[in-house]
């Protein structure tokens, strides 16, 4: 890589990583290139980037993101995105999958946060599923009152005859 490709490079990962709520470091050593294709399609689909980086590049492209505090050592793989239970969920699932895929660390809202922290966020509830209980809870009390109408309407029925 020239040093302008390598500029170039850190430039984008800053912006990236700047934007992201969410970058978790990964550890590839040991998959086949079919299985990081596969996690990469998974990232994709959920909205996240990837990049496998060089360490002095992802610890430039940190440090002008404003996330301080990780330690890259070894081969990692850089994954980001908006919403830090969607990747946190994406990346556990693999690693999970794929003994070979092994979560180092990583950040969360810009503050450098464990293995454990990333796993918990992976288990909690989506976006989707908090929409789904939201909906449940405001649709209950008309449920409830056609439950009630309906019960009414049968208790006159059966009255009338």
């Amino acid at each position: 890589m020239t040093r302008k490709e390598k500029e170039e490079l850190v430039a984008k990962l800053s912006d990236a990583f700047s934007q992201a709520n969410a970058v978790v470091i990964c550890d590839f050593k040991g998959m086949t290139v079919p299985e990081i294709e596969a996690f990469r399609k998974i990232g994709y689909e959920a909205g996240l980037g990837t990049r496998v980086v060089k360490n002095t590049l992802a610890e430039i492209a940190f440090s002008n993101a404003g996330i301080e505090g990780l330690k890259l050592e070894e081969t990692n793989m850089a994954v980001w995105g908006e919403d830090p239970i969607a990747t946190a969920k994406a990346v556990a699932n693999f690693a999970k999958a794929n003994n070979k895929f092994v979560i180092k660390g990583g950040a969360i809202d810009k503050q450098a946060v464990d293995v454990a922290k990333i796993e918990e966020y992976s288990k909690l509830a989506g976006r989707e599923e908090l929409l789904g209980m939201l909906l449940s809870v405001w649709t209950a009390p008309l449920r409830n009152m056609v439950a009630g109408l309906d019960n009414l309407a049968k208790k006159k029925e059966e009255e009338a005859a």
